[in-house]
């Protein structure tokens, strides 16, 4: 009755641990849910929405939203147009066109091992083989590119999720280099980057590159809200019609209300004075988590402490089954994140994944304590 393809279709175990997580009384660090007092809210008393919005619009994206995301995109160092611009019901919806695009039954992606887990089960879901290669403590190197060969990379270099890692300057250049060399096109995935807490995040990777194509996107979920479901790939001039195309045939266009909110926001500067007013608090929050990591699981963990982005990523000493430390731990009223759904190749089974953006500091000090005496 269905498609070959369904029998790879798989649940998402985030959000099947985010509905239990809902219960009372429950310590969430599983999700990525930006915390409800940083969510943006829109001041609409004195805002009239433009009567235009209330048709169909254009399946590229309003016109004006288009420009300030290219003029945003520019100032972080990416030089594009502003048709070079599709606007998107969330940065989820760019995995599915860039699916949609370069992926068939058994194509090879190249990607970091971790990797973002609903990437890799879109990918799946259209048959995606999945090469990582080597490897250093950040992610991907030069030689992962020039020994593998792939349709494309897929890439998280910005506060990776799950890991929280960031490549530095020196390394994006050298995979740009790679990349050009090896005329792989490379997908950048970069909802993070304004969450940065220890110093401007270096441009994109995908600015450096001088022939590969690319596409690259962002969010406004972690920054504004994730209810407003916008988000934006701007792509290489050969790849923007065909994406602009498939996303014709799957929604026409995305919320022209969101995208009217949002335009606003970025012409008045309320986006940076936003970022600006809720980054201390998770910095706090991020503090707040080393700290008690360092307190209750220097002996049993290693991690990084992130310099952005909303997640630690901790590898146990120990073998341990982290799917049953997940059920031990809601059991105990704690959800947390097991690290084997973020592997595109089955592997980390003593990783954990913790989100500290949605939790207060109380919470934060008391769920990393229960966790300390789970793996005790």
């Amino acid at each position: 009755m269905f498609a070959n393809r369904i029998e790879r279709l798989k649940p998402s175990l985030v959000r099947e641990i985010l509905a239990a997580a809902q219960a009372p009384g429950v310590i969430s660090f599983a999700g990525g849910l930006p915390a409800a007092e940083t969510l943006f809210q829109p001041q609409l008393d004195q805002w009239q929405a433009p009567s235009h919005i209330w048709q169909y619009g254009p399946s590229e994206g309003e016109a004006d939203l288009r420009e300030l995301v290219a003029a945003r995109a520019k100032a972080m160092g990416l030089d594009c147009r502003p048709e070079q611009v599709l606007i998107l019901n969330g940065s989820q919806q760019g995995i599915d066109l860039v699916a949609k695009l370069w992926v068939d039954e058994g194509t090879r992606i190249l990607c970091e091992s971790p990797t973002y887990l609903a990437a890799l089960q879109v990918f799946e879901l259209f048959g995606a083989q999945f090469i990582t290669g080597e490897q250093d403590a950040i992610g991907l190197t030069p030689a992962a590119i020039a020994e593998n060969e792939a349709r494309f990379a897929y890439l998280i270099p910005t506060f990776q999720n799950p890991t929280g890692a960031c490549y530095g300057l020196p390394q994006r250049q050298v995979l740009a280099e790679a990349l050009d060399a090896k005329g792989m096109p490379v997908f950048e995935d970069d909802p993070y980057r304004d969450l940065a807490f220890d110093g401007v995040a270096p441009a994109p990777l995908v600015s450096h590159l001088k022939s590969a194509r690319w596409v690259y996107q962002g969010s406004f979920s972690k920054t504004l809200a994730p209810g407003l479901r916008l988000g934006y790939l701007i792509a290489h001039p050969d790849l923007i019609v065909p994406l602009t195309r498939l996303k014709q045939a799957a929604d026409l266009h995305s919320n022209r209300l969101s995208q009217a909110i949002v335009a606003e926001v970025l012409r008045s500067g309320q986006l940076d004075e936003h970022v600006a007013h809720i980054l201390p608090s998770y910095r706090a929050k991020r503090d707040a988590m080393h700290a008690a990591l360092s307190q209750h699981l220097a002996d049993r963990a290693s991690w990084i402490k992130p310099a952005g982005g909303l997640f630690f990523w901790l590898h146990l000493h120990r073998q341990q089954d982290t799917l049953a430390l997940m059920q031990q731990g809601l059991a105990q009223n704690l959800a947390v994140m097991p690290g084997v759904p973020f592997y595109p190749n089955g592997k980390g089974a003593s990783a954990l994944r913790l989100n500290f953006s949605h939790s207060s500091i109380g919470q934060i000090e008391e769920g990393v304590r229960r966790l300390a005496g789970l793996l005790r």
